[in-house]
C-alpha cells in the first residue's frame, strides 16, 4: 500500500497529513471550512485516503493554512509514490459541474510547472478568499514534482468552478498515480527515471 504521512511545524501552521493513494476514509480538518468541503471532494474522487489536520493562524487569513496543506499534500504524493514504476504518469478530464466545464491534465514528470487559466467571477466564497486557489495548486505541485494544466472553459458560479477543479484534481491524480499492471517494473521514461 502507497502510503505517507507528513508533518509540517512553523510559526504559522501545525499540519499532520496522511495520504493513501489505495483508498479509505476522507477525515479533513482544515480550520476552513470551505477548504475542508473541497478537499473531502478531492479525496472522494481521487478515491485516496486522507486525514488532515491542521491548526493554522486563520486569524490573519487562510493564506497560510491553504499554501501550507498544498506543500504537504504535494509532498506526501511525491513520497506515496516512491520511485514512480508502474504509474501510468498522464491524465486528463474534462469535468462538467452544472453550468461550469473545467479542463485538468497532469504529467508526473519530476518537474514542477502550473498552467492556471482561471478568471474567478467572484473574490470569495464564504469567508474563503478564491485566489488561495491557485497558491494551493503552486504548493502542491512544486512539492509534488508535477506538471498540472487547470483551464476554465466555462463557468459563472465560483463555487462550481473551484468544486470542479477539486473534483477534477482528484480523478486525475487517481488516474496518473494507478499502477499499470502490464508495466509494474518500469518507470515511464525514457530517460528511466521521473
Amino acid at each position: 500500500m502507497r502510503t505517507s504521512t507528513i508533518k509540517r511545524d512553523t510559526a504559522e501552521t501545525k499540519i499532520s497529513l496522511t495520504l493513501t493513494l489505495e483508498g479509505g476514509e476522507a477525515n479533513i480538518n482544515s480550520g476552513c471550512g470551505f477548504l475542508d468541503h473541497m478537499l473531502t471532494l478531492f479525496a472522494r474522487h481521487g478515491r485516496f485516503g486522507l486525514d488532515l489536520n491542521c491548526d493554522g493562524d486563520t486569524y490573519v487569513d487562510y493564506h497560510h493554512t491553504v499554501e501550507d496543506i498544498g506543500i504537504c499534500l504535494g509532498k506526501a504524493f511525491a513520497e506515496a509514490m516512491g520511485d514512480k514504476k508502474g504509474i501510468k504518469r498522464y491524465a486528463d478530464i474534462t469535468l462538467p459541474m452544472d453550468e461550469t466545464l473545467v479542463l485538468v491534465a497532469t504529467d508526473i514528470s519530476g518537474r514542477d510547472y502550473l498552467g492556471y487559466a482561471v478568471e474567478l467571477p467572484a473574490n470569495k466564497v464564504g469567508d474563503f478568499d478564491t485566489e488561495l486557489v491557485e497558491e494551493f495548486l503552486l504548493g502542491f505541485v512544486r512539492e509534488a514534482k508535477i506538471t498540472l494544466h487547470v483551464r476554465l472553459i466555462t463557468g459563472r458560479n465560483t463555487h462550481h468552478i473551484i468544486e470542479g477543479i477539486f473534483k477534477a484534481l482528484g480523478r486525475v491524480m487517481n488516474a496518473a498515480t494507478e499502477i499499470d499492471e502490464k508495466y509494474k517494473d518500469e518507470i515511464p521514461s525514457t530517460k528511466g527515471v521521473l
